[in-house]
C-alpha cells in the first residue's frame, strides 16, 4: 500500500497545536490569523488593524516564523476610560514552517489592517510526475510437431 507523504503535515499539526494553546490562553484576540495553501504556495492573514505598518516585523531563522507589531494607544491625563477591550502593546507570534517551504522567498505585504505573507513551496518538495518507461519483448514458442 502506498503511503502519501506531505512534507507540510508537521508544519500544520504544529500550528493546529499553537492556535489551539493560543485560543485556551485568551490571547488569539490580539494576533488572529488565516492560513491555507493556494496550490505552490501557503497564504497567512493576519489581522493587525491599528498597527504602525513601520513597527510590523517578520523573521525567519531555521525554520521559525516570527512575526512581531506594536499598537500603541493615544491617551492624555484627562482620559476616563468607560470601556477599554482592545489589546495594546507589542505582540509576537511564531510559526514553525516546515522543511518544504522556501523561506528565502517570503513575501509580505500590509494593506487595510491584514498582514499578508506568501510563503512558496521549495522546488524539491513539489509533487512530481514520474514516467514510466517500458519495454516490450515479443516471444514466441514454436511447437514442436
Amino acid at each position: 500500500m502506498a503511503t502519501r507523504i506531505d512534507p507540510f503535515r508537521e508544519m500544520d499539526r504544529v500550528f493546529s497545536n499553537a492556535l489551539g494553546q493560543v485560543m485556551s490562553s485568551g490571547r488569539s484576540n490580539a494576533m488572529p490569523i488565516d492560513l491555507y495553501r493556494d496550490g505552490d504556495k501557503f497564504v497567512l492573514n493576519m489581522d493587525l488593524p491599528g498597527v504602525d505598518p513601520s513597527s510590523i516585523d517578520v523573521d525567519v531563522e531555521d525554520q521559525t516564523l516570527t512575526i512581531r507589531a506594536e499598537r500603541g494607544q493615544a491617551e492624555n491625563q484627562q482620559t476616563q476610560w468607560l470601556a477599554r477591550e482592545r489589546p495594546t502593546g507589542t505582540f509576537a507570534r511564531q510559526l514553525m514552517l516546515g522543511s518544504g517551504v522556501s523561506v528565502d522567498r517570503i513575501d509580505a505585504s500590509y494593506a487595510d489592517g491584514v498582514l499578508s505573507l506568501t510563503i512558496p513551496v521549495a522546488e524539491e518538495a513539489k509533487p512530481r510526475k514520474i514516467e514510466v518507461t517500458h519495454s516490450s519483448k515479443q516471444s514466441t514458442i514454436e511447437q514442436a510437431d
